[in-house]
């Protein structure tokens, strides 16, 4: 079964898919020492969103998580992590998907299933900025990258998900060692470092970062990529994920 933002025609009540219920994805990627997400825009809305899904009723709820990501950004071998439930009576508001199905030329009936009150269980995924290819659903106009020191107001209370988020992967970074998923496969100890510093929101000492990175037992180097002076080659690492 498609997801019903997939398909041309959505259906009013929801049929086939659990109700109440909903899935909100923080996508993080790492991109020219910036930290991006990934939002959906709503043309004559001025309405910007996280991309989010329903489950199917015969689904697992991380199969359809997964099932959203791969819809947005073409990738099947994410990182995810489910990190909070969004259930406060207070977020429901059906103003903004209202707003959002009349700008797309539907004829919207009060009792419409988009306009009920929804719990969101949410992910955050790390993906590798430039193996993802942003797809919009099919209520959307655009799916891009944005830099999230500088994020635009979102709906509903989609700023606090992205805040929430960004807790748990500063938690996550050391307890679970997952930054290298918003990297390429070989990167240098700076370009490491750089990634950590973007998402600590803080400096760290270079050579005390290179001993802690290195005495973990996760990274094997590689052979230095000569272009032009020799002493100015650095290293390059791989993470090994057996360790």
């Amino acid at each position: 079964m498609n997801s019903p933002l997939r398909s041309k025609k959505i259906d009013q009540t929801g049929t086939g898919y659990l109700p109440g219920l909903a899935i909100d994805c923080v996508i993080f990627g790492f991109h020219e020492q910036q930290l991006k997400i990934l939002l959906l825009e709503y043309q004559n809305t001025n309405l910007l969103a996280l991309p989010a899904g329903f489950i199917q009723e015969e689904e697992n709820i991380n199969d359809a998580a997964r099932r959203v990501l791969a819809e947005r950004t073409g990738l099947t071998d994410i990182y995810l992590d489910q990190f909070y439930v969004f259930g406060d009576q207070s977020r429901h508001d059906p103003a903004p998907m209202r707003a959002i199905m009349e700008a797309k030329g539907m004829a919207v009936d009060d009792n419409h299933w988009l306009l009920r009150r929804f719990v969101s269980v949410s992910y955050y995924a790390l993906v590798d900025f430039t193996r993802a290819v942003p797809n919009p659903d099919v209520l959307s106009d655009s799916c891009d990258w944005y830099d999230l020191a500088s994020l635009p107001t979102l709906m509903l209370d989609h700023q606090h998900i992205v805040q929430k988020a960004l807790e748990t992967l500063r938690t996550d970074l050391d307890r679970k060692l997952i930054g290298f998923n918003l990297l390429a496969e070989t990167f240098t100890m700076g370009e490491l470092q750089r990634l950590y510093e973007t998402i600590l929101g803080q400096e760290l000492h270079r050579s005390g970062f290179q001993r802690k990175m290195l005495s973990l037992g996760i990274l094997e180097r590689l052979e230095k990529q000569y272009n032009g002076g020799a002493h100015k080659a650095p290293y390059a690492y791989r993470f090994v994920s057996d360790k």
